[in-house]
């Protein structure tokens, strides 16, 4: 099978607005989109008041269908798929992944303070696919994405900055690939941030940290991560780049810039800890409360 923008569609609000963003994705990248419904086995045998197993298949098959027309009227000239899978959905959604570039699947909205429902389906999926997993939450559309003020921004605007969580200590190729080359199909600002914290033998507070020692520190982590995009500016000279390293924690950093950002990348370690796959506490909380789609890129 050809490579596809792969999205898990279920018939809900938060499905349809991941569908819709993968078919922008998906034209974005001249690939197939493919959307997937995962129907779960029956647990029981339903009593006779229910529906039968062909009325109840039927509406299953509808879910895609009904998804594909839509875009399809959107969305002229994109090439879409459909498939009516029977399994656990994290385990099909795991599986569908190896032949995606990427996935897409929507979270639910819960409010300001409470963030976003990633439920445990979204969670073990991203935790476990071999390619970038993006999350988008329930009424999300294109124009959310687009500055406002500037243009059609419906249509025609440019695009909000592409917000990267940039790890210095580890650096990932990856990360840095995927981050810069959504930004550059967006015609995008890619806004990179790195949250540091002096080292507690210095102290916990910043503030009592000596300011020479503290000015010292600003500027090393400035240059290493200038010297960590170097490369990557040179590859993609028409992306903008914002480099940010910044005293505080990487996670509210990282949602103080979602609130202007048309996509969130951040990045998951593969391997796997004696306690199972995890996707690690700052990506975990981007994820549930940061208010633009999060794309979380899978690296060694």
């Amino acid at each position: 099978m050809a490579r596809t923008v792969t999205v898990g569609v279920d018939g809900s609000g938060e499905s349809l607005a991941a569908a819709d963003w993968a078919a922008r994705e998906a034209l974005r990248r001249e690939v197939p989109l493919r959307l997937v419904h995962v129907r779960e086995p029956d647990p029981f045998t339903p009593p006779a008041s229910f529906a039968d197993p062909e009325t109840r298949e039927h509406w299953a098959r509808r879910i895609p269908r009904d998804a594909a027309n839509d875009l399809a009227a959107r969305h002229p000239g994109l090439e879409i798929v459909t498939d009516q899978l029977t399994g656990h959905a994290a385990a099909v959604l795991t599986d569908v992944a190896k032949d995606a570039e990427l996935l897409v699947i929507g979270t639910r909205g819960l409010g300001v303070v409470a963030g976003f429902l990633v439920g445990s389906v979204a969670l073990s999926t991203v935790a476990r696919v071999p390619c970038p997993v993006v999350l988008v939450r329930a009424g999300t559309t294109d124009e959310h994405a687009r500055k406002e003020g500037v243009g059609d921004a419906a249509d025609h605007g440019p695009y909000r900055d592409v917000v990267l969580g940039a790890e210095l200590y580890r650096p990932s190729d990856e990360l840095f690939a995927f981050a810069f080359d959504v930004a550059a199909r967006r015609g995008a600002a890619l806004r990179v941030v790195h949250g540091w914290n002096p080292p507690l033998v210095y102290g916990i507070d910043p503030v009592a940290v000596d300011p020479r020692m503290a000015t010292e520190l600003a500027e090393e982590s400035a240059r290493t991560l200038r010297d960590a995009l170097r490369p990557w500016r040179e590859r993609h000279p028409d992306v903008e780049v914002r480099a940010e390293a910044v005293v505080g924690r990487p996670a509210r950093l990282l949602l103080e810039a979602a609130k202007d950002a048309s996509l969130v990348v951040v990045g998951r370690r593969k391997r796997r800890s004696p306690v199972g796959f995890r996707v690690g506490p700052i990506t975990h909380a981007v994820m549930q409360h940061a208010p633009a789609p999060v794309a979380v890129v899978p690296y060694d």
